[in-house]
């Protein structure tokens, strides 16, 4: 069975080490391609010999980003398949709107766009935030679980449907556990309360997402579709 070439934005915060661990160990993957503006996005014990290739982008800016997409790709003679966990974090509160999108936003577009002009990619899976609302309120504080947060998110995935490949899954978890913005006792209460809380907004594990989108990409659906908590768990455990 041919390898499928994986090319990642956001391979550094807490769900992409989680997502390049699952996509190395899954031994269906090569090269795994990731997009970073500085060396060292695999961390440590991940390299070359995993098939892990790192193309910089020390320029973090969407046109930029685009071009250093349909670049990485240009080789690319078999199946491929598009991953992106990039977001701000937990520092949303401290920006503004604009700042916010500048990077939520206008680079996962860009992402996008590199990904479908580059033509060797017809799926795109995209980590978004539970709540997205591209209609939700613009005023307010950023913080994430806020409308303004819930408005960038929602933005983000219809600009990634509008501008990337065929079919974008998008994955919308709630609060999410070992995460490094997620303190140890914050995840802790939430583990307890899992059982009363609705479906939607429980929590759930890096591992966990990593491997929803490791399935995604192995069993690609035919059209876009929205995953949530439920519906993770359920390709987890398929």
């Amino acid at each position: 069975m041919p390898l499928t070439t994986a090319i990642i934005l956001g391979a550094s915060g807490s769900v992409g080490q989680a997502l390049l661990d699952a996509v190395v160990h899954s031994g269906r993957f090569g090269p795994v391609i990731l997009l970073a503006r500085r060396p060292g996005a695999a961390g440590p014990g991940v390299g070359a010999q995993a098939g892990v290739v790192e193309h910089l982008v020390p320029d973090m800016q969407p046109q930029a980003l685009e071009k250093a997409v349909v670049d990485a790709l240009a080789g690319c003679d078999g199946p491929a398949v598009g991953f992106s966990v990039l977001g701000v974090g937990a520092g949303t509160a401290a920006l503004t709107i604009d700042q916010h999108r500048a990077v939520d936003v206008e680079l996962n577009a860009a992402f996008a766009r590199g990904l479908k002009r580059s033509t060797a990619v017809q799926h795109l899976v995209f980590m978004s935030a539970v709540g997205a609302d591209p209609q939700a309120r613009t005023t307010g504080s950023g913080a994430a679980g806020l409308p303004r947060y819930a408005r960038v998110k929602g933005e983000a995935e219809q600009a990634v449907k509008a501008q990337g490949p065929q079919v974008v899954s998008i994955l919308r978890p709630s609060v999410i556990i070992g995460s490094r913005h997620t303190g140890g006792l914050i995840a802790g209460a939430l583990a307890l309360m899992a059982p009363v809380l609705p479906s939607r907004l429980r929590p759930i594990r890096t591992t966990e997402i990593a491997a929803a989108m490791v399935a995604l990409a192995l069993r690609p659906p035919a059209s876009s579709a929205v995953y949530h908590h439920a519906e993770m768990r359920g390709l987890v455990a398929a």
